[in-house]
């Protein structure tokens, strides 16, 4: 270890010499060029023959050289840029005897300028024949030396700027990340909604049971929230006459990290009047199909190996229904029953000691025996009331609510109800989450008197959702941690 450090620092210092040569000959932190082109623009220009060989049409690249082979007169070299790699070609002669003196004192990482005509190799590889250059940012650190492929997960999260320039699998990722996001936003404006923002720190979190992160705002004295969700002022709006909005946000919440879960993460949380779940639901379907067809290209994409077809219907289950299913020996008419299910858990040796009511065992068994196995696209619905203090009430069935769940590959992807927009049963659900939180419940939710004002004017019939959109990109990238997902993780 200690051998690698003083070859690393003997490195960086040529580097720094390197680095003042060039200053004292005026040739570094250049920013005096235009007529770029990129190297992707220069792959479709030369399917035009006419172009190859011709001495006197000549292109300007700029990227980072990425490998150098030195030899004697003449050198090859790769430019990388964000549209991909080229070949480019130095010969002595071709070349003033300056501009061969900073090529020569290149090296590996260098963001460098290069100007020249294209010509086809004896292995017919696209080249740039160069007739000048410039080392435009000298690269002080040398990069790894398995450049091609830094495989190092922990120095990957940490140092992401090195990861991004070794590793094209991760640029990639990233690029379709963005565009992923860019296919929702341009889902929904096409639908007519409309983007809004609502505050980051909160006087009261709420919309979600988490435990948030706490700030101090000095000038006012007070404590805020980072916010958890944005659900509680995205209603706000609706109240106030927005009828189709959305936003993409980032949420906040103190809890662990696995390869699910990072504390700070991206979601994009809509709301519509005049509908409910179900029509959530397939404005879900409508929303995944378009979105994989225009950033993959296709409809069926595959995930750690497992196929998954976007194009078939979405299959939908109830809560019980599903328990059943995997739990053979659970019949749907034993789920129903609280001694039934109390009798069952004590024959299996389940403990439900800190579970009182039906409806928070049974969303209990769903989560232990139920969600990693919800493999293909799958809707949850008529979930336990227990557990949905922001959901509408189902109009036959007291004890559920209209509410789904959202899976693939076992991730909870989506969640989202028929709004509950009466304000004494929402008064009497955050009376209930409040005395939760007393008895000592960190995930609670906090009682928000201004929000039940807000429905006491009166908020119009509505359903929405919240979409997890860095686990939905983990499927779509085949990426197996959100990690590899987030530029910047949380590192401990």
């Amino acid at each position: 270890m200690e051998e690698k450090k003083n070859e690393l620092h003997r490195l960086i210092l040529e580097r720094r010499r390197k680095l003042e040569d060039l200053k004292n000959s005026g040739n570094n932190y250049l920013n005096n060029f235009s007529g770029n082109i990129s190297c992707s623009e220069i792959r479709d220009i030369s399917m035009d023959e006419n172009i190859i060989g011709n001495d006197n049409k000549e292109f300007i690249l700029f990227g980072r050289m990425m490998s150098k082979r030195l030899m004697g007169n003449s050198s090859f070299a790769n430019i990388k840029d964000e549209s991909g790699v080229m070949q480019f070609y130095v010969d002595k002669k071709k070349l003033s005897e300056e501009k061969f003196k900073i090529f020569k004192q290149s090296d590996i990482g260098d963001v460098i300028y290069i100007k020249g005509h294209l010509f086809k190799t004896k292995t017919k590889e696209l080249t740039i024949f160069l007739t000048d250059f410039d080392i435009v940012t000298k690269s002080l650190r040398p990069l790894p030396e398995k450049f091609h492929g830094l495989s190092d997960q922990e120095t990957k999260y940490r140092k992401r700027y090195l990861d991004l320039i070794c590793n094209d699998q991760s640029w990639n990722t990233f690029n379709d990340r963005f565009k992923i996001i860019k296919a929702i936003r341009n889902y929904f404006d096409s639908q007519g909604f409309i983007e809004v923002e609502t505050p980051m720190m909160q006087k009261i979190p709420g919309g979600a049971t988490a435990r948030p992160f706490i700030t101090h705002h000095n000038t006012l004295d007070i404590d805020l929230y980072m916010r958890i969700a944005p659900e509680l002022y995205l209603k706000r709006l609706i109240v106030g006459g927005f009828e189709k909005i959305y936003e993409i946000n980032r949420n906040f919440r103190n809890e662990g990290i696995s390869s699910k879960h990072n504390p700070e993460f991206t979601m994009i949380e809509f709301y519509k009047t005049y509908c409910d779940y179900i029509d959530m639901m397939n404005l879900t379907e409508d929303l995944l199909r378009q979105v994989v067809k225009e950033v993959k290209n296709k409809s069926s994409i595959t995930y750690q190996g497992t196929t998954l077809n976007f194009d078939k219907p979405f299959e939908r289950m109830t809560l019980i229904e599903s328990i059943s299913k995997f739990k053979k020996d659970l019949k749907i008419e034993h789920l129903k029953s609280i001694e039934t299910i109390k009798i069952y858990c004590d024959e299996n040796k389940i403990d439900i000691s800190k579970y009182n009511s039906l409806g928070e065992i049974q969303f209990y068994l769903f989560e232990k025996f139920v969600e990693t196995n919800l493999i293909e696209p799958t809707f949850i619905t008529e979930y336990p009331i227990e557990v949905s203090p922001l959901a509408r009430v189902n109009n036959s069935n007291p004890l559920i609510a209209d509410r789904f769940e959202f899976f693939i590959m076992g991730k909870e992807i989506a969640n989202g109800f028929s709004e509950l927009n009466d304000p004494d049963d929402q008064k009497k659900r955050f009376e209930a989450q409040a005395a939760m939180k007393e008895k000592g419940d960190d995930e609670a939710m906090y009682f928000d008197d201004d929000y039940i004002e807000a429905l006491e004017y009166g908020m119009p019939p509505t359903a929405g959702e919240g979409i997890g959109i860095d686990r939905l990109v983990m499927i779509l990238t085949d990426s197996p941690s959100i990690r590899d997902v987030l530029l910047f993780p949380l590192m401990r």
